[in-house]
């Protein structure tokens, strides 16, 4: 089953094309405010270097926090389009061994059909000041 995997938790960023549990390509950079614009191409360029395309995608692994508000919005609204647009299942995971926690999910049938951030703290909404 080849597998995207996502990381945007952060100012640094991670993505990587799993076959099951092996990984087959990575990238890692610091995408700091840049990071919806970059993300798509960087995904299409990381496929693209192991002679892949988009349609090849048989499931996505998402983390989901906690992290940074912005960057995890950002990940999981292209991880959550990717996986509605081509009809392939979605997981995410939390923890350290997030990676091998959802390539098993999705190996096993799971499909969380959309995902949801986890941002590790209750909102902070201010009232309106009038």
């Amino acid at each position: 089953m080849k597998i995207l995997v996502l990381k945007t938790d952060g100012p640094s960023t991670y993505i990587g094309v799993y076959d099951d549990q092996k990984c087959i390509a990575e990238l890692r950079w610091e995408s700091g405010r840049e990071l919806a614009r970059d993300l798509l191409s960087k995904i299409i360029e990381l496929l693209h270097s192991v002679d892949k395309s988009i349609e090849i995608l048989e499931g996505i692994v998402c983390y989901s926090g906690p992290g940074s508000f912005t960057s995890l919005r950002i990940g999981i609204t292209v991880a959550n389009t990717f996986a509605y647009a081509q009809n392939i299942p979605i997981v995410s995971a939390t923890d350290e061994q997030w990676i091998a926690e959802g390539v098993d999910s999705l190996l096993a049938g799971v499909n969380g059909k959309i995902i949801a951030p986890f941002y590790g703290a209750e909102p902070n909404i201010t009232l309106q000041k009038k």
